[in-house]
């Protein structure tokens, strides 16, 4: 919400990835990814499209603009200073609800007008917040499509759809691609339990807790990652999170030069699997222990 505002303050402007980090997220050290993940999630509220937006719009290089008509209420000022209209008894009595205009047509009063934007505003706010519980409930609803399992095995991962973090938000597919080519090379690894893309792709988009998606996927790890560009180089940065705590077990950041899409995707699946392969699995010694 503070991100929403910081951008509606400022709507027609362009707010650098600077200003709203010191803006919104004001002595907290985060990094840029805190923007970048608000900003999405404020559209999937929204309904917004990155590609044709009608409220947040993407300024490469340069960071985010409300391009949405934005205006300021003002409540009355007597209700502003006192913070309530005045009662009915009082010795100022309440203006009458209509005026007249100079050709001798009834025109609203100050207060009414005022009465009318508060009335436009509060159900502006109801229709959201049902819009929000609606959109909630059908989620939760769409969930018991999938079923909940208990992992069967500690060598089990669930690879969440990659992000896509570059300036231009125009690299999704490559993103998506990098997923499918990770659960191709993991599930190829003897013992490896790894659900396949139609489970995985189920949780893009969605806000759900990292242990819920591991319960029904039925994993004991979640890799989830993201996909930046900066000229003709590609950074893909990965994880693999512990559900059971959501503490971070191992990262890896790749650097490519961006020529070939696919020996990209390759390249970097193959070395992420040979990363989590000796993370993971077990050596013979140690296999009763664990």
């Amino acid at each position: 919400m503070q991100l929403l505002l910081c951008l509606a303050e400022h709507a027609g402007e362009v707010v650098s990835i600077d200003d709203l980090l010191n803006q919104v997220w004001s002595g907290v050290n985060v990094s840029p990814d805190s923007v970048y993940r608000g900003v999405t999630s404020l559209r999937r509220v929204l309904g917004d499209n990155r590609k044709q937006p009608t409220y947040i719009a993407t300024v490469p290089r340069l960071g985010y603009r409300m391009v949405a008509t934005v205006r300021r209420v003002v409540a009355d000022q007597s209700i502003a200073q006192t913070g309530s209209a005045p009662d009915a008894d009082s010795e100022h009595p309440t203006p009458a609800a209509t005026d007249v205009a100079e050709n001798g047509a009834p025109t609203p009063s100050p207060r009414l007008r005022t009465g009318f934007m508060w009335a436009a505003v509060a159900t502006l706010c109801l229709a959201l917040v049902m819009a929000t519980a609606l959109r909630f409930h059908v989620k939760n609803y769409n969930q018991t499509a999938v079923p909940t399992v208990v992992p069967q095995s500690q060598k089990s991962i669930g690879v969440l759809p990659f992000l896509d973090l570059t300036e231009e938000m125009n690299e999704e597919p490559f993103a998506d691609g990098m997923t499918e080519e990770l659960i191709d090379k993991l599930s190829k690894i003897p013992g490896f339990h790894v659900p396949g893309p139609t489970s995985s792709f189920y949780f893009k988009g969605k806000q759900i807790p990292v242990a819920d998606i591991a319960k029904t996927l039925g994993v004991a790890y979640v890799l989830d990652g993201s996909v930046r560009k900066s000229g003709t180089r590609v950074r893909v940065a990965t994880r693999l999170i512990h559900p059971c705590n959501g503490y971070v077990v191992w990262s890896e950041t790749y650097d490519r030069p961006f020529d070939d899409i696919l020996v990209v995707q390759d390249d970097i699946a193959s070395e992420v699997t040979k990363a989590l392969r000796a993370s993971i699995e077990p050596r013979p010694e140690h296999d009763k222990a664990l």
